[in-house]
């Protein structure tokens, strides 16, 4: 699988460990992070991946911050991206399984050196599940070719509070 990776200053150490455990796991990776702990703008980064992603140039993308919030904030401004920061293993496969994510944001304080390998295996392994879960992600592909979101009349509630 072609994968591209991102990190800003803060995930410089987490993306030195991470590629050669892609590469061994038969994964071509594009590196597109910065090479040095200079502070750079995770948006730049972020967008680089998600653009990749996007165009199809690369089937994942995995971003690497001090807290992966960021990263997936930028990454999901571009059309077919669906990015997600994960924590731990669990995140990282309910979001394939029932999400179809397509770039992993990771946060460089939060993760062990162990967790972050397992978690990107499962992360990479993991297929979408499909079935009731597809049906709404289309809905997600659907509000991403509006221009505003109009909430549906069926179902909502009149009371504020929800």
């Amino acid at each position: 699988m072609r994968v591209a990776v991102g990190n800003d200053h803060r995930g410089l150490q987490v993306k030195a460990r991470l590629l050669p455990f892609l590469r061994q796991m038969g994964h071509e990776v594009i590196d597109v992070g910065t090479l040095d702990t200079q502070a750079v703008d995770y948006p730049d980064i972020a967008a680089h991946v998600a653009t990749l992603v996007s165009q199809g140039d690369a089937e994942r993308g995995i971003l690497i911050c001090g807290t992966g919030i960021g990263m997936a904030i930028t990454a999901n401004k571009f059309a077919g991206v669906r990015a997600a920061t994960c924590h731990d293993e669990f995140d990282a496969e309910m979001c394939r399984r029932h999400n179809d994510v397509n770039v992993l944001c990771l946060s460089s304080h939060l993760l062990g050196e162990r967790n972050i390998d397992n978690l990107v295996a499962l992360w990479l392994s993991t297929e979408f599940e499909g079935g009731r879960h597809a049906r709404r992600v289309e809905k997600i592909i659907a509000l991403e070719r509006r221009r505003a979101f109009e909430p549906p009349r069926e179902g909502r509630s009149s009371d504020p509070a929800g």
